[in-house]
């Protein structure tokens, strides 16, 4: 990082771009954020409301440009797509974004080769591997949103049933971003506790399995629920955008499950998959080969050939 308060450019000013803008413009991490969108218009009217609020905010140079305003960024966030509409997996978007995707990434790499691309535009993990293999960058350089904000539903959803802080539970969701994702309940944790021992141990004298099954079932699929409602989501994707953005700026070295190019993990080779992965100025500097009991691991393959027969299908 060629500074404490680097520039970030964000590619797309909808419903998630605008709103990480706005949640990065007061976490103070940047010092110059750039919002990128084929709607001029768009992206200028939200550039205005948030300078208007600078006064109330941290020092920061918030501009609207074309792809040119991408140069010199350290980060590059590309949230552009097709928006998910209610009724649709975000596998049903891929096509449409993978061909968005063919201009964007060229464009950004014309003005920008030595930024991190982070990718949120769903579906991420294809997008994310979509993306290294157009951009040419190291795969370091390229990580997915992945499943850190279903990882953080699932950390909420727990500590609203047992009623604990939920930063005393440690606990993921790896595989794809979507419907094939699992939680990795062999390793998680409450308070350094086995789940099912805290369960047994502190809440009643036995844990029911179908209570974790239905927690789950609620986190894999809030995003419908969110979308039915009001249409999109954008608060929480926009704050986890923030932690990972802050755990590349200040090289925090937190462990996030983003998405990641991954090889002979499981014997999964060759795809960009959610994993609990260091994060730090490297981009992804490592990702964390877990111990998953046999159930996990036949579900993490059939994640992941879930997401190789559609990449199959792309013409790259």
């Amino acid at each position: 990082m060629k500074s404490l308060k680097p520039k970030i450019a964000i590619i797309g000013a909808g419903n998630v771009g605008s709103t990480f803008a706005f949640s990065l413009m007061i976490s103070g991490l940047a010092r110059e954020i750039v919002l990128v969108d084929k709607n001029e218009l768009l992206a200028k009217g939200e550039i205005m409301d948030l300078n208007h609020g600078l006064s109330f905010a941290h020092p920061t140079k918030i501009y609207a440009a074309g792809y040119e305003g991408c140069k010199d960024a350290d980060i590059v966030v590309i949230t552009a797509g097709v928006k998910q509409k209610p009724g649709q997996s975000r596998i049903d978007l891929v096509h449409k974004n993978v061909t968005l995707f063919k201009d964007i990434v060229p464009e950004i790499i014309k003005y920008s080769v030595n930024a991190i691309l982070l990718v949120v535009t769903n579906p991420v993990d294809i997008l994310t591997y979509i993306t290294l293999k157009i951009s040419g960058l190291p795969s370091n350089r390229v990580l997915g949103s992945g499943t850190v904000l279903d990882t953080a539903r699932l950390k909420y959803m727990l500590s609203e049933y047992y009623k604990v802080d939920p930063n005393n539970i440690h606990a993921y969701i790896i595989g794809e971003h979507g419907d094939t994702e699992l939680p990795v309940w062999s390793n998680a944790t409450i308070g350094g506790i086995d789940i099912e021992k805290y369960c047994s141990g502190y809440v009643r004298p036995r844990i029911a399995k179908n209570e974790l099954s239905e927690i789950f079932e609620n986190v894999k699929n809030a995003a419908y629920h969110i979308i039915e409602a009001k249409g999109a989501t954008n608060y929480s994707i926009a704050l986890s955008l923030v932690k990972i953005t802050r755990s590349i700026v200040r090289n925090e070295n937190s462990i996030l499950p983003v998405s990641t190019l991954i090889t002979d993990y499981y014997d999964i080779s060759d795809l960009c998959i959610s994993i609990p992965s260091r994060i730090n100025s490297n981009g992804v500097d490592m990702y964390l080969r877990l111990d998953l009991s046999e159930q996990e691991q036949k579900l993490l393959r059939i994640s992941a050939s879930t997401l190789k027969k559609i990449i199959k299908t792309i013409d790259l």
